[in-house]
């Protein structure tokens, strides 16, 4: 492993830890508090992914829903339901969950569009969320593991990725968000009562929370 992915991952893992506490010191969740996981992983490439899992209490209030067939997934944690499904609508009632986690996952489902589309089916099913995502304007592009690079045009960044071999991250894989670009998705999703925390590394936002 590279000294930038060792760096990336340990960021990572600090990231997703300050999130949970702050989700956790938030909501409040308890024992009957039913939790929808919007995109947890199958794969686990670092210390703390599926982090709400790993350290979640009630792991039977927690509902998984993502595109993968979760096998792995299941033998880590087996108290958690899990439900597949293939992409944009939800297969859940209106609010039929109290909170909604989504780590990190609006910028993989597609362009702005489907983007809309997932935001309105977490506020649709859910009564609270939150939803987190990395910022766009911060110099360092975690997933690519470039600097800079992301600021310019999509199809641009996209060109450039495919010459240097990472094709994996072209297209509607990644879709990176400022913060004008989510106040904006949020107003147009009717979304008018939200809270957006910034964090911060050094005097850089690296990703923003949303809670509506």
């Amino acid at each position: 492993m590279t000294v930038i992915n060792k760096i990336a991952y340990k960021i990572s893992d600090y990231n997703r830890t300050k999130k949970y506490d702050f989700f956790m010191n938030r909501f409040k969740p308890g024992v009957s508090t039913k939790i929808l996981d919007v995109g947890a992983g199958e794969t686990e490439y670092q210390k703390e992914a599926n982090i709400l899992e790993k350290k979640y209490p009630y792991q039977e209030s927690i509902t998984v829903l993502g595109i993968e067939n979760f096998k792995e997934f299941f033998k880590r944690y087996p108290k958690v339901k899990v439900v597949k499904y293939p992409g944009r609508k939800f297969p859940f009632a209106d609010s039929e969950f109290d909170i909604c986690w989504c780590n990190a996952v609006i910028e993989h489902v597609g362009d702005k569009t489907c983007q809309k589309e997932f935001l309105s089916e977490i506020r649709r099913v859910a009564k609270s969320a939150f939803v987190t995502t990395p910022n766009r304007l911060f110099p360092f592009e975690t997933h690519t593991r470039i600097f800079l690079l992301h600021f310019l045009p999509k199809r641009f960044f996209d060109f450039i990725l495919v010459k240097m071999g990472k094709s994996w991250a072209t297209g509607n894989h990644l879709n990176l968000l400022s913060l004008r670009d989510i106040k904006k998705m949020l107003e147009e999703c009717n979304i008018t009562e939200y809270k957006i925390v910034k964090r911060k590394i050094l005097c850089f936002t690296i990703n923003f929370e949303i809670i509506f």
